[in-house]
């Protein structure tokens, strides 16, 4: 069974940079990630997701530019460097394993989140 822990988010001001974790244990990490966010009211929202060994990314439009996905395979750590953050960015910030797909239900791992509050 896969665990996923998030860390990172925080109350911050709009500009301003932030970098979540995701360390994952109880299996291999050679899995294909995401980093999904979810506002009160809304669905869950596909941010970015990388291959296993890295060299494939993706993002939605509305971060591109500003959060950048990022892995250490060795230290079994997803990242995700989010710059000039937006009062829109502010959410709660899930990584999954198991898909690079943008559709939430391909992901079968999921972590408990960690909350991003961006005031303008």
């Amino acid at each position: 069974q896969l665990q996923l822990v998030e860390s990172g988010g925080g109350l911050v001001q709009a500009g301003d940079s932030l970098r979540l974790s995701c360390v994952v244990s109880g299996h291999t990490f050679m899995y294909t990630m995401g980093w999904f966010r979810q506002s009160p009211g809304k669905e869950r929202e596909f941010v970015a997701a990388i291959s296993w060994s890295g060299g494939s990314t993706s993002y939605t439009d509305s971060v591109k530019g500003r959060f950048t996905i990022s892995r250490d395979n060795a230290k079994n750590t997803l990242y995700l460097q989010m710059n000039s953050l937006k009062p829109e960015d502010t959410a709660l910030y899930y990584c999954a394993a198991g898909s690079m797909n943008t559709r939430s239900q391909t992901y079968p791992y999921w972590g408990q989140g960690t909350q991003v509050t961006v005031s303008s």
